[in-house]
């Protein structure tokens, strides 16, 4: 959710033939994880409220969470980190994946993706950080290589384990099957959203491109 902090050491005294190590002494205090979660919190209690991202303040976050301005700016440097912060605190963490069929950890990524978009459609407050986070390109990218990047990793070992085990077609390039997969639950959960994304979704449009990704049989020879 927040960064862990990381206290600045004072330099270690030694002295004496047979040096002793010093306890390093540390300045300031300790980054507190209670108050970490209480401005987070204190931010999305704003914007349920209806606070705007312009209207919102790091002062008037402040004041909401409790704390001064001052705790708010030692663990982020404006807003815009803030919120990248508070986005991912709205993010649920990848399925477990069971490693023994190819099918059934594809269903499973897709399934998340299914409900994370039914999750940003019931939430006007996921909508309204994610619409934030988006219109700033460097948040975006943040996000992206922080927390997007891992899903995608997650899929492609899952393809690389078919492709090895004779599954899944060599011949094209995984990035590419990847989006095969991926792409039309992304389609109809974030560009269509007057579609539907019923249960049962993942299963069918993982065995549909699986239809089309499996090895080819080879031909007789004559």
């Amino acid at each position: 959710m927040s960064r862990a902090a990381r206290d600045p050491e004072a330099a270690v005294a030694r002295a004496g033939p047979e040096p002793e190590p010093v306890a390093p002494e540390r300045r300031g205090r300790p980054r507190s994880a209670a108050a970490d979660s209480a401005i987070i919190e204190a931010v999305l209690r704003l914007i349920e409220n209806g606070a705007s991202m312009g209207e919102l303040s790091m002062e008037g976050i402040a004041r909401e969470a409790g704390v001064g301005k001052a705790t708010v700016y030692r663990r982020w440097s404006g807003k815009d980190a803030l919120m990248l912060d508070v986005m991912r605190s709205l993010d649920a963490p990848l399925p477990p994946l069971d490693g023994d069929s190819v099918r059934d950890d594809l269903v499973s990524l897709l399934e998340f993706l299914r409900r994370r978009g039914l999750a940003k459609r019931d939430s006007a407050l996921l909508r309204t950080v994610v619409s934030h986070v988006q219109a700033h390109p460097e948040l975006w990218e943040e996000y992206h290589r922080s927390v997007v990047r891992a899903r995608n990793e997650a899929l492609l070992a899952v393809l690389r384990r078919g492709m090895a085990n004779g599954e899944i077609r060599t011949d094209r390039p995984v990035d590419t099957l990847a989006d095969l997969f991926v792409g039309p639950m992304l389609a109809r959960a974030f560009l269509h959203q007057w579609k539907d994304l019923p249960e049962g979704l993942a299963e069918d449009i993982v065995d549909t491109v699986l239809d089309g990704v499996r090895p080819r049989p080879r031909a007789a020879a004559g």
